[in-house]
């Protein structure tokens, strides 16, 4: 890319089946579609809207990020792949319904190989602009037949995960009587919040918006807030939720983390390969981000067959098996959980989808 032009565009999505890069200059528009693989259906998966430094930097994420998507479908035992999409801009500034319907012609014209959803600075409203120029996307608003707001199962999904991992450390599935560290109460983390306050737990919280901050700690008394993520993490836990942005577990972190879980919303979460190892001897158990925050997906890929809320949620609820299950084979492979999420979703991947490994409309 620009900063080495010797680099072969097919080694940097090599697992990849589709990289699209999409241009409008009359809107504005710079999208990257990356479909990682259709093995078991048609790839699903959000489009983030973000400022990113460079082209290099959203090519990374939007690459890290359908990759992720597809091991997520997969574990969840949906029949779809595994696809990400990201506008390259500030979306306060940048985002106009003429932007996100030229962004809709692009994914139309992947022919139904993508479907698109929101993700960060994206939301309901934008797939319904999106809508109108393309017959591939979920997670409209309600009032468009769609699901709406994904954060919300999205947010439960998560809180079953951290109900297992209590369970395999503490031997009950509630958080009643621990303190959680959450990182980023913003569209998923103020529901988990919630979730855990109803649970018992105390919670602290820090974020970069500090109105989003005031509202929790104005809303809950068992909700206190500290300046910065570094504070967070250096103070007493039990469970740590990195709900924010990716790279949340860094050698850092790990190093000076109290908590005896992690598990939160964020994707990639692990900074490096062999994090989980640190975790792992450090004795802190990690539920995988992508097996912990299925919820969302599971909310938007309900959508497709005409859209129940309390069935998204029944399937959403067992996430909380789900991740059990990731525990046990960890244990009895004697690997770290995010190896036996990986092992689990690429064995459904290999039996299920070995017959069909590019999904075709």
């Amino acid at each position: 890319m620009s900063g080495n032009p010797s680099v072969d565009v097919f080694d940097l999505g090599s697992e990849h089946e589709q990289v699209v890069f999409c241009n409008d200059r009359a809107t504005g528009l710079k999208a990257i579609v990356a479909i990682h693989s259709t093995a078991l259906g048609p790839a699903l998966g959000g489009t983030r809207f973000y400022p990113y430094a460079s082209t290099d930097d959203a090519i990374e994420d939007v690459l890290n990020l359908s990759r992720g998507m597809s091991y997520k479908a997969a574990l969840a035992g949906l029949d779809l792949g595994g696809g990400k999409a990201v506008i390259i801009g500030d979306p306060a500034t940048l985002k106009t319904e003429a932007l996100l319907r030229a962004y809709g012609r692009f994914v139309q014209s992947l022919g139904g190989r993508y479907y698109t959803a929101c993700d960060v600075g994206t939301f309901s409203v934008d797939m319904d602009h999106i809508a109108r120029e393309c017959s591939f996307v979920t997670g409209r608003t309600t009032a468009h037949g769609g699901a709406g707001d994904s954060s919300v199962l999205t947010a439960y999904g998560v809180f079953q995960g951290m109900r297992a991992a209590a369970e395999v450390v503490w031997g009950a599935p509630t958080l009643h009587g621990r303190t959680v560290g959450v990182a980023g109460v913003g569209k998923v983390g103020r529901h988990l919040v919630r979730h855990l306050v109803e649970d018992g737990a105390s919670v602290v919280i820090t974020d970069v918006h500090q109105p989003s901050v005031d509202a929790l700690v104005a809303e809950h008394e068992a909700v206190t807030a500290v300046a910065s993520t570094d504070e967070l993490v250096a103070r007493p836990l039990d469970v740590y939720a990195p709900c924010a942005l990716g790279g949340a577990l860094t050698d850092e972190v790990v190093e000076v983390l109290s908590a005896k879980v992690v598990c939160g919303a964020a994707n990639n979460q692990l900074a490096h390969p062999g994090v989980e190892k640190q975790l792992e001897e450090r004795g802190i158990l990690y539920a995988p981000d992508y097996c912990v925050n299925a919820g969302g997906l599971i909310q938007v890929a309900d959508e497709l067959e005409g859209f129940s809320f309390e069935r998204a949620k029944s399937r959403a609820t067992g996430i909380y098996d789900t991740t059990k299950a990731v525990f046990e084979l960890a244990t009895a492979d004697g690997v770290a959980p995010a190896i036996a999420a990986d092992r689990l979703a690429e064995r459904r991947m290999r039996d299920v989808g070995r017959l069909r490994s590019v999904w075709l409309p």
